[in-house]
């Protein structure tokens, strides 16, 4: 079965990497002239479906707790299991008992343990959850190599507009925002983030800050980086960063160690992160075409899930015909 996989971002990539491991003839066609240049190259990298649970259905658990164990087969050593921790500054410690109730996985830690774990947050917060079980990964370093990975496997990759169908089985669409309009319900919600480079402030994992109106996260890289996001905005805009968002991540930064106040800021981006109404991804099914979409803010955390369900179907729609021919 020859099949086309339209969109190589996260969704695109995984589908066409677990669809090459169950054998299929793969394409992978992509509008932009390089992998990376949509939402997924903005992306945290979060494996944090416990923490993701505050605010997202159970589904969003149930099928992101095995996303690290996913991308490490794929991707051996990008993955980094170091947990997850949230903070609150102390006139936001309610923040931090009402995330307590909607999530699992976590256990308190007390000022001596934060200490321990991030020695630079030292005496900065008397109270913190820590999510034992997630990961994060570098989404760019990620999308380059697992690029590299089906390159290698002589996968074929078609860059610029056009694309004729007509050549193949089946056809995976994962073009996300470019079917905002399209799709039935699929709307575009704006992400914005920025990157730092400081050499005064060290973390080891993910850090989430909790505030009632500007929630963010801080996910260290390397040489010195750190990106700062995000912002959560109704919009299909895809646009440059607003100067009230640069503001209030930067802020939230400061809040988080006043060091980040000197850092330099490397660049900034916007993505549009397609979503349907109940902020879940779907498998939908039009004619030959399959779309997988609707991610929202969970990309890399169930990517590899949706890429699951779409070899699953296939590969039992590829088997029918030999059933029945015996």
């Amino acid at each position: 079965m020859r099949i086309l996989v339209k969109g190589a971002g996260v969704a695109g990539l995984t589908v066409a990497w677990q669809l090459y491991r169950h054998g299929f003839d793969v394409t992978i066609h992509e509008r932009a002239e390089k992998i990376g240049q949509g939402a997924s190259g903005f992306a945290g990298g979060m494996l944090a479906p416990w923490c993701e649970r505050e605010g997202a259905e159970e589904p969003v658990l149930t099928l992101g707790r095995l996303a690290a164990d996913w991308w490490e087969a794929a991707l051996p050593g990008h993955v980094q299991r170091r947990g997850t921790l949230v903070v609150a500054s102390g006139r936001d410690a309610g923040e931090l008992e009402r995330f307590a109730g909607r999530t699992s996985g976590w256990e308190w830690l007390d000022e001596q343990a934060i200490a321990a774990l991030e020695p630079d947050l030292a005496g900065r917060f008397r109270k913190a959850l820590f999510f034992r079980q997630e990961a994060h990964l570098d989404p760019r370093k990620a999308l380059s190599a697992l690029t590299a990975g089906l390159e290698e496997a002589r996968m074929r990759f078609l860059f610029g507009p056009g694309g004729d169908t007509a050549r193949y089985d089946r056809v995976v669409d994962c073009t996300g925002a470019a079917q905002i309009g399209r799709l039935p319900n699929l709307r575009g919600v704006r992400g914005e983030m920025l990157r730092l480079e400081t050499g005064d402030v060290t973390l080891s994992r993910p850090v989430r800050l909790l505030h009632p109106r500007h929630p963010i996260y801080i996910v260290p890289r390397e040489r010195n980086r750190f990106m700062v996001g995000a912002t959560m905005i109704e919009s299909d805009d895809a646009g440059p960063i607003a100067a009230r968002s640069l503001m209030e991540l930067l802020n939230a930064a400061y809040s988080l160690h006043p060091a980040f106040g000197e850092a330099r800021l490397i660049d900034t981006g916007a993505g549009i992160r397609p979503a349907y109404p109940d902020n879940l991804p779907q498998v939908t099914e039009d004619g030959d075409t399959l779309h997988v979409n609707g991610l929202y803010r969970h990309g890399f955390l169930l990517a590899p899930a949706m890429a699951s369900e779409v070899a699953r179907r296939l590969f039992a729609e590829h088997a029918q015909p030999e059933r029945m021919a015996s």
